[in-house]
């Protein structure tokens, strides 16, 4: 091969960067093997981090029609590579010889730094689809030896890649992701209603609202999520294939899904979804919601506030939303209108010591499960299964300590307050 190439260095690095087409990768692109240990044990240890992903970035490539990827990083060592440099006149007036053709005899042996799944998976997605063989990448070159100092360098920068590697934030996805259909939806929402104006979501990289913060309706990530949890509704009767061609459910379903752009009819159609779930919750704070620069007040405050207004209580409400709304086919506000108004108030007495510490004013964060059990049995008691009832038997013993036989007429009295 001769390969138009730029050579640059960085630190102790000469590198080339160039790029090669999928076929290219396939041929002459190997697996480590004894190239960073002369240890078998430590060879096959890096062998064996190859995970389940690759088929993943296959079933990526085999189906959207939009794929990319960053730049391969490949060691070369043994036969001869030789470098030809063109010379370049610069603006200045001075040579440059920075472009050139980087000839490899074959004998070369090639093998990824970084990106050992993307190869794998480059390799698997041809086998399927020979067209994408023509695919380019870009592609980073580096020396390697295999004497002890070589090995020693190659498996520094094998290691800095991969541990410094940063994966995208939930806010970087959310805000710029155009094949995950929750995110579309979340910033259409944002973008183009009025629904969470002034200041209503908050930009953070946790959950949590701090407790100086009196604006935010919720956080960014505890929205999108809400969302997600709607994206069920229009799930619930697709079927959902992942990378091994088996039909996926639950979890697994929802992120297979948001994986790839649908058309433009289900994305319309979710955003619709998403924007009367919001209405329908907004309609019980509608003082909150149609003012501007509003502040949260009475809805989230040192005596409690409202259960939307709480992300430890918003998401297990949306999840009981959903799950009811799948059961029943009951559009949201004739489900809301199920929930008495005062259930949905922290200081209930059914939330003590689960949503709210009464004593020391602040929320209490670990009771989900019990939160959602507990606001599906409210609902409807007998769409509670027993199994989940025994777990709601369980959890409010250990919290009040309360004899077995009385734990639901104590929640039945609380409920009827």
């Amino acid at each position: 091969m001769r390969i138009p190439a730029l050579r640059a260095k960085m630190g102790i690095w000469v590198y080339y960067i160039s790029t090669l087409s999928f076929n290219d990768i396939a041929k002459y692109v190997s697996p480590i093997n004894n190239e960073l240990h002369s240890s078998s044990l430590l060879s096959e240890m890096i062998q064996r981090s190859i995970t389940d992903n690759y088929k993943s970035i296959a079933h990526y490539l085999e189906t959207q029609d939009e794929h990319f990827f960053n730049a391969l990083i490949l060691a070369v060592y043994d036969g001869n590579p030789e470098w030809n440099e063109i010379r370049i006149e610069g603006e200045d007036g001075r040579d440059i010889y920075d472009l050139g053709l980087l000839s490899l005899n074959g004998e070369e042996k090639i093998f990824p730094v970084d990106g050992q799944h993307r190869v794998e998976g480059i390799k698997q997605a041809i086998k399927k689809k020979p067209e994408l063989g023509e695919d380019r990448i870009a592609v980073i070159f580096i020396g390697h030896s295999k004497d002890e100092i070589g090995m020693q360098r190659t498996r520094r920068m094998f290691s800095t890649l991969n541990r410094y590697a940063k994966p995208v934030s939930m806010r970087d996805i959310i805000a710029l992701d155009e094949d995950d259909i929750v995110a579309i939806a979340s910033r259409e929402l944002i973008d183009n209603t009025k629904l969470f104006s002034d200041d209503k979501i908050l930009d953070s990289k946790t959950k949590a609202i701090p407790e100086s913060n009196t604006k935010a309706f919720t956080s960014i990530i505890q929205y999108y999520d809400c969302n997600k949890e709607l994206l069920k509704i229009i799930l619930r009767n697709i079927e959902v294939k992942g990378a091994d061609d088996k039909i996926l459910k639950g979890k697994k379903k929802i992120d297979e899904f948001i994986k790839h752009r649908p058309d433009d009819a289900m994305i319309s159609s979710f955003i619709d979804l998403c924007k009367k779930y919001w209405e329908c919750l907004f309609s019980k704070c509608i003082d909150y919601f149609q003012c501007d620069n509003s502040e949260v007040g009475k809805y989230r405050n040192k005596s409690g506030g409202h259960l939307f207004f709480r992300p430890i209580s918003l998401f297990p409400f949306t999840k009981v939303m959903v799950h009811i709304n799948v059961e029943t086919g009951l559009d949201f506000n004739q489900i809301l209108d199920g929930f008495p108004d005062d259930i949905l108030w922290i200081q209930h007495p059914l939330w003590k010591k689960i949503i709210w510490d009464h004593e020391q004013k602040k929320m209490i964060v670990s009771h989900q499960k019990l939160i959602e059990r507990l606001l599906l049995y409210v609902y409807d008691k007998t769409m509670v299964s027993e199994k989940d009832k025994e777990k709601i038997r369980a959890d409010w013993i250990s919290l009040w300590d309360t004899e077995k036989e009385k734990v639901f007429e104590t929640i039945d009295s609380m409920i009827s307050l």
